[in-house]
Parts: C-alpha cells; sequence; structure tokens
C-alpha cells in the first residue's frame, strides 16, 4: 500500500535523525532479471564534464512557490543525510549496500514548494544528459542528491561532484553530473526515453522499455 505524504516524511525525519530503517521496495531485495556485482561498472554518455566547484550550481525550477540556484556551498550548508539503499541499473546488474551521503530530496522540496498539479521531474545533467521521472517515487525518504559515496566526494567517472540517486528506480533515471531539476505538470521524455526506454523505469516490474 502506497503511503501517504505525511507518512514519508516521517520516515525521511527518522532517517535524518538517525533512527530510520532501510526501506524496501519488495520483499524479494534483488528486482526480476537483476544479478548481483562486487564492482561499479561506468556507464555514461563518454562526456564527463570538469566543473570547478566554484562554478557550480544546481537550478531548481519550474511549477515551484520559490526557485532557487543553489551554489555548492549552499549546498552544502542545507542538512546533510545518509543513506545506505540499493542500485539497480537497466543492463542487469545490482548493486546492494551503497553508502551515499548529500541532500536528501525532501530537503530541495521543502525548499522550492512544488506547486499542486505538479507530476514529473526533468532532471539535466552537466553533460547534456536527460532524464524525466514520476516525482512520486522520488517522494520516498532514500532519494537525494548525492555528493559523497562511502564517505569520500563521488569520483568524476561515477556523476561527481553532484547526482542524483533514486534507489527504487533503474538508475538512468538518476542523472549524473547533476545540473538542474524541473518540476512539471506535463511530461517530456529525456535521453533514453527518446530512445525507446521507459518513462517510468521500475527495476520490479521489469519496466525497461516503453510500449
Amino acid at each position: 500500500m502506497s503511503l501517504s505524504i505525511t507518512e514519508r516524511k516521517e520516515r525521511w525525519a527518522r532517517k535524518m535523525a538517525g533512527q530510520g530503517h532501510r526501506s524496501v521496495r519488495s520483499v524479494d531485495r534483488l528486482p526480476p532479471g537483476q544479478h548481483l556485482t562486487a564492482g561499479f561498472p561506468v556507464l555514461d554518455l563518454g562526456v564527463r564534464p570538469q566543473v570547478p566547484l566554484d562554478e557550480w550550481t544546481l537550478e531548481l525550477t519550474g511549477e515551484v512557490e520559490h526557485p532557487v540556484s543553489l551554489s555548492w556551498r549552499e549546498l552544502q550548508d542545507l542538512p546533510q543525510f545518509h543513506d545506505v539503499s540499493d542500485f539497480h541499473c537497466v543492463t542487469t546488474w545490482s548493486k546492494f549496500d551503497c553508502q551515499w551521503s548529500g541532500v536528501a530530496f525532501f530537503t530541495l522540496l521543502d525548499l522550492v514548494r512544488p506547486r499542486p498539479g505538479t507530476r514529473f521531474l526533468f532532471v539535466v545533467g552537466y553533460d547534456g544528459y536527460t532524464t524525466n521521472v514520476p516525482l512520486e517515487p522520488c517522494m520516498d525518504e532514500d532519494v537525494l542528491i548525492a555528493t559523497a559515496f562511502k564517505g569520500t566526494p563521488i569520483s568524476l567517472e561515477h556523476g561527481g561532484p553532484a547526482r542524483m540517486i533514486i534507489p527504487k528506480l533503474y538508475a538512468w533515471k538518476g542523472a549524473k553530473f547533476v545540473r538542474s531539476i524541473e518540476f512539471r505538470s506535463t511530461d517530456i521524455r529525456g535521453y533514453w526515453e527518446n530512445r525507446g526506454y521507459s518513462d517510468v523505469g521500475d527495476p520490479w516490474t521489469e519496466d525497461r522499455f516503453s510500449g
């Protein structure tokens, strides 16, 4: 049964206070069609932009009451969130117990306050990558803008300095090198979605492709 926004925020608050537990999508931790890997394969568009931190920004725009442009320092000054979650790539590998740190998506929601009717995100990376994401699965307490992995800054090859992590969706929905998030009432497709991939990307239903 789907949790209400209030229940999700309560779970997130417990996690922020260090009292939360792993959030699970299914009693079967490994989605169908997936296999575990001990490594951490790298998949991207072949472009790894090196953006100086004093020039880096995260734009939060669209159907929100308070659009903002966060500098790196301003992002670091927001409450920091630590979580352990699993990572599922559409190419059929999964990695358990990934240790991420950064800013919880709920913190950003409280900052910008999406307007009623907002149902989608359109996320853009500094490498030109784009992806569309339904807002609803991003309301889980384990979604974040990650800036560290296992206690160290995220490397460039893994999407540093910041990437979006949405554990309950396939990993292509969590853009690397994140530059902007647009809140929308209507959906538009991103890079892989325009090439036949799903608009949702739920690993437990093997929702890899559209149609």
